[in-house]
């Protein structure tokens, strides 16, 4: 079932009034990677009356208003991507795409959703129901922040929006019992997972530079920062403190990590997998096209990529879901309408980091002096990708499935750091589960732009290289890598660039098409090079190009093909030849 989002569908169920009302900057999709779908799934299986307004207009209260004003509390996402960077390229163009946005046109999402949204209500409903923040552009932006858009370092969200609550990183156990305080009329002060303001300090938890300090001092921003980072797990984390302005952000330590159970059950909510036929009535949303069949298999990350927000809003910490749940889950996709055999993506955040964690980390927490798998792999992790390669078995056998693809990232690392199975897993995924081209992040070639990005050296990818193209001939296939880079990362100059270029060339043997520029996104490592220019580990001062052009030239250096100088003169002389024949006017 849908959950309502006319006052229609209301009065179907016998509602007079909801508990919860969410609203969203993407389409309403009822679909398990949906965050606002799955926390109002979540809600409603536990009993309470939830709604969804999905891209409201922001200049009326026709939106707004449609479902009345809930009992309990509003909750605000901005999408599945910071808004802002869902409306603009690295080179702060406007996008003309949206994937979550009926017929794809870019015109729905407003810059700075969150805190758009957040005044709507305002504007339209006087002392109402607490409003609460949630999803990715809340949770990246709950501290002090450089955003790239406006380049200057702003307040806690919570501040700007003057909302009441902000719930961090994967929401589901928070809002339980956010929900449940709320309904008693208890102080939800004390949940873990979740954020207030407070016109007091509290000195118990660990103080951040205060706003003004970060203003003042980019040593004092980086100092903010690190305390920040390390203090996302659920096991070592303490509660922090800052001041913004004349009141107090106040984060409570995180939730714990989900269980496998709870994973499961988070996944088993009856998902329409659908996009609501309200806002289906405006057009399809392309992002439905590759999610509808495809499975999630886990969360987290601790590949830990300087540039990349998923280890601070999914954590460090891998939770993954039973094998039984999963091939449920693929029972059901087959039985939906307009599937055809094929299941196109099997995965997560990482795909080969299903069904193992570090023992260690899973009593102890994560650690602080280092890292899982930079700069090189821990010893104490044992990556096994034997649960992958059984759990992909066991799909493909099904005997309504035809291909199952695994397209989420390979970290090709933990391939060849898995001694007993890492081959193995690499025959399977090169047999069975890739669609003509296997997807691989390098990012880079040059061991220093490596290094500042959190990512191991080029030995792996030369050898993993090899090892792909060596197995697909073996398996008598045509299929290829493809290989994303990043230009104008902090750390990186025009000499690194050519340098990756000349690598390309001679180790791939390749012309790299997929490169972007590096984009500035809220707390992020990378960010703060960008902002400072400062290695935050070193305290040394690093190269950033942060003019447009020069941006533009890193990317061209490694994308535009050198001119064959035959086939110049030859295209000349057809110009000339062509110039000829036009008529007179």
């Amino acid at each position: 079932m849908f959950l309502p989002t006319t006052k229609n569908e209301m009065n179907k169920l016998g509602w007079n009034q909801l508990d919860v009302i969410l609203v969203s900057g993407d389409s309403y999709i009822d679909s398990p990677y949906i965050g606002v779908a799955a926390i109002g799934k979540l809600l409603a299986a536990e009993g309470y009356k939830v709604g969804i307004i999905a891209q409201p207009d922001v200049n009326s209260d026709a939106d707004i208003s449609r479902l009345g004003e809930p009992k309990l509390f509003w909750g605000i996402s901005g999408g599945s991507v910071d808004s802002m960077v869902a409306n603009y390229t690295a080179s702060k163009k406007k996008r003309r795409q949206d994937d979550f946005t009926p017929g794809a046109e870019n015109n729905k999402r407003p810059d700075r959703a969150v805190l758009i949204y957040t005044n709507l209500i305002r504007r339209f409903f006087k002392n109402t129901a607490p409003i609460v923040l949630g999803g990715i552009e809340a949770s990246l932006r709950r501290v002090v922040h450089y955003d790239f858009w406006s380049n200057k370092l702003r307040k806690s969200i919570l501040v700007d929006s003057k909302a009441d609550y902000l719930i961090y990183g994967m929401g589901e156990k928070a809002v339980l019992e956010l929900t449940k305080k709320l309904r008693q009329n208890k102080s939800p002060d004390g949940i873990k997972g979740l954020c207030y303001l407070s016109n007091e300090p509290k000195y118990e938890y660990e103080q951040l530079p205060s706003f003004k300090e970060c203003i003042e001092s980019k040593s004092s921003f980086i100092e903010m920062f690190n305390k920040f980072y390390v203090n996302n797990d659920a096991l070592t984390a303490k509660g922090l403190c800052q001041a913004n302005g004349s009141r107090y952000y106040i984060q409570n330590p995180p939730q714990l990590n989900p269980s496998t159970e709870e994973m499961d059950y988070y996944h088993n909510l009856n998902f329409e997998r659908e996009q609501h036929p309200y806002y289906a009535s405006e057009g399809n949303v392309r992002a439905l096209d590759t999610i509808k069949f495809s499975i999630n298999t886990h969360r987290g990350c601790y590949g830990e990529c300087n540039f990349c927000a998923i280890a601070v809003h999914q954590g460090r910490t891998i939770a993954s879901r039973s094998e039984e749940s999963i091939l449920r889950e693929t029972e059901e996709l087959t039985k939906l309408k307009g599937f055809k055999g094929n299941i196109l993506d099997v995965g997560g955040p990482t795909a080969n980091m299903y069904g193992y964690e570090c023992t260690k980390k899973l009593k102890l927490g994560t650690c602080l002096d280092k890292r899982c798998v930079f700069p090189e792999t821990c010893k104490t992790l044992r990556p096994t990708h034997k649960p992958a390669i059984d759990l992909l078995k066991k799909i493909r056998n099904h005997d309504k499935i035809k291909k199952v693809f695994v397209a989420s990232g390979i970290r090709y690392d933990l391939i060849l750091d898995d001694p007993k199975h890492g081959l193995e897993y690499m025959k399977e995924v090169v047999q069975h589960h890739t669609s003509g081209q296997m997807k691989i992040a390098p990012e880079h070639s040059e061991d220093k732009v490596l290094s500042y990005m959190g990512k191991p050296g080029k030995r792996y990818l030369e050898e993993f290289k090899n090892m792909f193209y060596k197995y697909t001939k073996e398996a008598g296939k045509k299929q290829f890598l493809t290989y994303y880079m990043i230009a104008a990362h902090p750390g990186c100059n025009d000499a690194e660039m050519q340098k990756l270029k000349s690598f390309a060339s001679e180790k791939l043997q390749i012309q790299p098409e997929q490169v972007q520029i590096f984009t500035p996104t809220p707390s992020t490592y990378s960010t703060l090079m960008y902002y400072t220019e400062i290695d935050p580990f070193t305290g040394k001062k690093i190269f950033v190009e942060k003019d447009m052009m020069g941006k533009q030239k890193q990317k061209d250096l490694l994308t535009i093909k050198k001119e064959n100088p035959r086939e110049k003169h030859q295209q000349s002389i057809k110009k000339k030849s062509h110039k000829k024949t036009l008529p007179r006017r």
